[in-house]
C-alpha cells in the first residue's frame, strides 16, 4: 500500500514556516541581537561623555578595557562579593522555598491560598520600596531587629556598617525577595508527583522522612535544577539592593558587578568600560550555569 503524498512538498512548508517566524525573528534581531552586537563593539572602544557629544572622539582600543579590568582590584572585589551573594543566597533560597512548598502542599495545611499569597507578596513588591523598608528594619539604633535581639540580651549589631554583617543582611534580603517565586515552582513540581507512589511507600512502612528522601527529593531534581539556575542568575545580577541601601559600602563589601557596571557607565561615564564589565558578567553567569549543568549530568551518569 503506497504512502499518502504530502500536499505542497517540504520546501513549501519550510517557506511558510519561515514567513510565519519572520516577525518574531525580526523582533529578536532588532531588540536583542543588534543591541548585543552594539554593546560588544562599545566594549572595544573608549566611549565616554565626550563620545556622546561627538562620535569622532571615540577611539577603538581593542581589549584594553578588559585588560584594565582584570588588573583592577576593585573589579575583583566586586567579583568576590557577587560570588559570595550567589554561593550563600542560592542554597538558602532553595532550602527555604522547598521547605515552604512542602508545608504549603501538605494535606494537613489550612489556608493554602492565603499562605501562597503571603509568601509570593515580596516578589511583586517594588524592590526599591522593599530595600528602603529593610534599611529601616536593620537600623543599628532604631531598627526593630536590634530591639528584638536586645530583649534576649544580644548587643546591637551594625548590620549595614560592618562588612561581614552587611553581606548577611543582603543575602537575607535576597532570600526574602525571591523564595516566594521559587516556592510556587516547587509546589508545581510537588503536585506533578503521582500520589500512588506515596501510597505504595506508606504501605511498605515508609515514614514522612523516608518519603521525602526517597520519593520527593529525587523526583524534584529537574525542578531543583531549574530553580538553582534562575536563582543564581538573579543573584549574579543583584543591583538595586546595594544601590538603595549602602551604595556599595561599607568598604565596598556590597559592591556587586552590576553596581560597579552602573557606576562606571552612569557615574563616571566610562561606557566602554561598563560594557566590558557587562560581558565579563555574562561570561561569569554562563560559566556558573555550565558548571551546574555539568554537575547535574555527572550525577545522572553516576546514577544511571
Amino acid at each position: 500500500m503506497s504512502e499518502p503524498r504530502t500536499v505542497g512538498g517540504s520546501s513549501a512548508e519550510a517557506r511558510a514556516a519561515w514567513w510565519l517566524l519572520s516577525p518574531a525573528l525580526g523582533a529578536i534581531g532588532l531588540f536583542f541581537a543588534l543591541p548585543l552586537i552594539a554593546a560588544l563593539f562599545l566594549s572595544l572602544t573608549d566611549f565616554d561623555l565626550y563620545g556622546i557629544a561627538d562620535l569622532g572622539t571615540v577611539r577603538f582600543v581593542g581589549l584594553a578595557n578588559y585588560v584594565d579590568l582584570l588588573g583592577d582590584g576593585r573589579f575583583w572585589r566586586a567579583v568576590r562579593n557577587t560570588l559570595v551573594f550567589a554561593i550563600l543566597g542560592g542554597p538558602a533560597t532553595i532550602a527555604a522555598a522547598l521547605l515552604g512548598a512542602v508545608l504549603v502542599d501538605s494535606k494537613l495545611a489550612r489556608f493554602r491560598g492565603l499562605f501562597r499569597t503571603v509568601y509570593f507578596a515580596p516578589v511583586v513588591t517594588t524592590l526599591v520600596a522593599a530595600a528602603v523598608v529593610w534599611r529601616a528594619f536593620l537600623h543599628p539604633t532604631f531598627g526593630p531587629l536590634n530591639r528584638i535581639l536586645s530583649a534576649f540580651g544580644v548587643p546591637a549589631i551594625d548590620w549595614l556598617g560592618n562588612p561581614r554583617w552587611a553581606t548577611v543582611a543582603f543575602v537575607s534580603l535576597s532570600v526574602w525577595r525571591t523564595f516566594g517565586y521559587c516556592l510556587v515552582i516547587f509546589v508545581a513540581g510537588l503536585q506533578s508527583i503521582p500520589v500512588s507512589l506515596y501510597e505504595a511507600a506508606r504501605l511498605e512502612g515508609a515514614g514522612p522522612w523516608r518519603l521525602l528522601i526517597d520519593i520527593t527529593l529525587p523526583l524534584l531534581r529537574p525542578t531543583t535544577f531549574f530553580v538553582a539556575v534562575i536563582t543564581s542568575v538573579g543573584l549574579f545580577q543583584i543591583f538595586a539592593e546595594p544601590y538603595v541601601i549602602t551604595r556599595g559600602g561599607p568598604l565596598e563589601a556590597t559592591t556587586s558587578l552590576a553596581l560597579l557596571m552602573y557606576e562606571q557607565g552612569f557615574r563616571w561615564w566610562s561606557l566602554g568600560r561598563a560594557a566590558a564589565i557587562a560581558f565579563l558578567l555574562f561570561l561569569l553567569i554562563l560559566a556558573a550555569s555550565a558548571l551546574q549543568l555539568a554537575l547535574r549530568r555527572l550525577r545522572q551518569t553516576e546514577e544511571g
